[in-house]
C-alpha cells in the first residue's frame, strides 16, 4: 500500500511539532511520500514564515536593508534544527537564497523558499530522498500547472524512490523560474503526488480533526464529518469550508484516490474520509457552509418571464461589466440575479442604467447586505421534507428566507438571507439536522 502525507504549517512550526510528525510517519511504512508545508505559527500573533520570506524580498528588491529580517528567518530554522538535535546545515542554501533576493529572483520564488528549507529538514529527520518540486512539477507558459508533463516525469522519478520528500506550493515554470500555487497550495503538491504514485491514500494532516459540519466561529463545537463526497466538498468549499484546497480535489478524484483528513496533534481521532461512496450519511445534512458580502440586482417587467433572450442580455450586461453571478431566481414578472458585492465596485449604478437600457424593466434595483447560505448532504434527495424542515425552523426563529435555489443534483439547497441573520441561521439549520 502507499500513502501520501501532507503536512500544514501549524503541523511543522516547531521542532516539537517536528517529532509528532516523524512519529506519525515512522508509524506507518506505507506513509513513503511526504509533502511538508512552510512553518506555521507558533503561537497566537506568531508570523508565518511564508509572509516573513514575502516581507524580506520585498525589502530587497526595493534595494533595502532586509538583513535583520532575513536574520530572524535563519533563527526559524535553526532553532528547529537544533531542537532536533541533527547534524545539518542550511547556510548554503541561506546565502544562495539572499543572492538570488539581492537579483531579483521575484516573490514566487521567495515565498517558495519556506516549503524548500522545510523539506530539507523533514527529509533528514526521516532519512528519506528529497525531490525539489522544482525539478518534478512544472507549469506552462500561461503560469497553469501542467499535469501532461508533471505526471510522467514525476511517476518515473517515484518509481525508484522508496521514499521521499517533495515540498508543497510550488513548481517551475519552462524558463526554470520559480511558480507557485495560490495560498494553501501544498494541498494542491499532495494532490498531484499522490495522483503519480498511484497511491492507495492521500492523508491530509493538519490541526483540526477532519471537516466539521459548520463553521465552529459559528456554531459552538460542532460535529466531525465522518465521510463527505467529492461533489459535496465542492458545494462546501465554494461557500467558504476551507479545511483542504479547493483545487487539491481534482487530480485525486479522476484517479478516485480516497483523501482522509487527520490531526497531527491528536492522530488517534479518526479524521473525515473524502472518496466517492454512495453509502448513506450518518445525518441527512452533511455540512451547512456560507458567506456574507452579496447583492440581489432585481428586475421587474410584466411576463418577462415570456421574452425570449431577457436573461441573457442581463448577462451579458454584467459579462460587460466583469461581474459573475452566483444564482438567479426568476418568477413570471421578475428576476433576480445575485452577485458578490464587492464585484460591482463603482458601477452600480451604471449597471443598473444598462439592464434598463436592455430590457425596457419597469423597475431594477439593487439589495445588499445579503448572505448566502448551502445546505449540503447527498442523502438529502432521499430524504423527505428536507426542505420543509430548513423552511419551518427558520420561521420558528423569524428569519426571512429571500430567495431559494436547489442544484439540479439535488444535493444542496441555497438559500438567502440578511446578513445580520447570518450567524442565526446557520446555528437554526444546524440544530434541526445534527443530534
Amino acid at each position: 500500500m502507499t500513502k501520501v502525507v501532507k503536512f500544514g504549517g501549524t503541523s511543522l512550526a516547531e521542532a516539537k511539532q517536528f517529532l509528532k510528525v516523524a512519529d506519525i510517519i515512522r508509524s506507518d511504512p506505507d506513509r513513503r511520500y511526504v509533502v511538508p508545508s512552510a512553518p506555521g505559527k507558533r503561537f497566537s500573533g506568531d508570523t508565518k514564515v511564508t509572509d516573513m520570506f514575502y516581507a524580506c524580498y520585498d525589502s530587497a528588491s526595493r534595494g533595502g536593508d532586509f538583513e535583520e529580517i532575513f536574520q530572524k528567518i535563519k533563527n526559524r530554522y535553526n532553532d528547529i534544527i537544533s531542537g532536533l538535535g541533527l547534524d545539518m546545515s542550511l547556510e548554503d542554501d541561506f546565502e544562495h537564497i539572499r543572492l538570488n533576493f539581492i537579483g531579483r529572483a521575484g516573490r514566487d520564488y521567495a515565498a517558495s523558499r519556506g516549503e524548500y528549507l522545510n523539506g530539507k529538514i523533514v527529509a533528514k529527520l526521516l532519512g528519506f530522498a528529497f525531490i525539489d518540486a522544482a525539478d518534478v512539477i512544472f507549469f506552462d507558459e500561461s503560469g497553469k500547472y501542467d499535469a501532461k508533463r508533471t505526471i510522467p516525469i514525476l511517476r518515473e522519478r517515484l518509481s525508484y524512490t522508496e521514499y521521499a520528500v517533495i515540498p508543497g506550493f510550488y513548481g517551475s515554470m519552462p524558463n526554470d523560474t520559480i511558480r507557485t500555487f495560490s495560498r494553501g497550495g501544498s494541498d494542491i503538491t499532495g494532490s498531484i503526488v499522490a495522483a503519480a504514485a498511484d497511491a492507495d491514500l492521500y492523508e491530509n494532516w493538519t490541526d483540526v480533526s477532519g471537516f466539521l459540519i459548520a463553521d465552529p466561529r459559528v456554531v459552538d463545537n460542532p460535529q466531525v464529518m465522518k465521510t463527505v463526497t467529492y461533489r459535496e466538498l465542492r458545494e462546501l468549499s465554494y461557500m467558504g469550508a476551507t479545511v483542504i484546497h479547493e483545487d487539491a480535489i481534482f487530480p485525486v478524484m479522476q484517479k478516485k484516490i480516497p483523501i482522509r483528513i487527520k490531526n497531527t496533534n491528536s492522530p488517534e481521532d479518526a479524521g473525515t474520509l473524502l472518496a466517492d461512496t454512495d453509502e448513506p450519511a450518518e445525518n441527512t445534512v452533511t455540512g451547512v457552509a456560507g458567506r456574507k458580502g452579496f447583492s440581489s440586482i432585481n428586475i421587474e417587467k410584466y411576463r418577462i418571464h415570456d421574452e425570449c433572450g431577457a436573461v441573457r442580455k442581463m448577462l451579458e450586461v454584467l459579462e460587460e461589466h466583469g461581474v459573475n453571478f452566483e444564482h438567479i431566481p426568476s418568477g413570471i414578472d421578475n428576476f433576480s440575479i445575485v452577485v458578490e458585492t464587492t464585484s460591482l465596485g463603482d458601477e452600480t449604478d451604471d449597471i443598473v442604467y444598462d439592464i434598463k437600457k436592455v430590457t425596457s424593466a419597469s423597475s431594477v434595483t439593487v439589495e445588499n447586505g445579503i448572505a448566502l447560505i448551502a445546505v449540503v448532504g447527498r442523502s438529502m434527495k432521499s430524504t423527505r421534507g428536507v426542505a420543509g424542515t430548513i423552511f419551518s425552523s427558520l420561521a420558528k426563529e423569524n428569519i426571512n428566507i429571500k430567495m431559494i435555489d436547489q442544484g439540479s443534483s439535488e444535493i444542496n439547497i441555497v438559500i438567502a438571507v440578511a446578513e445580520r441573520d447570518y450567524e442565526r441561521t446557520i446555528n437554526t439549520i444546524y440544530s434541526a439536522f445534527v443530534k
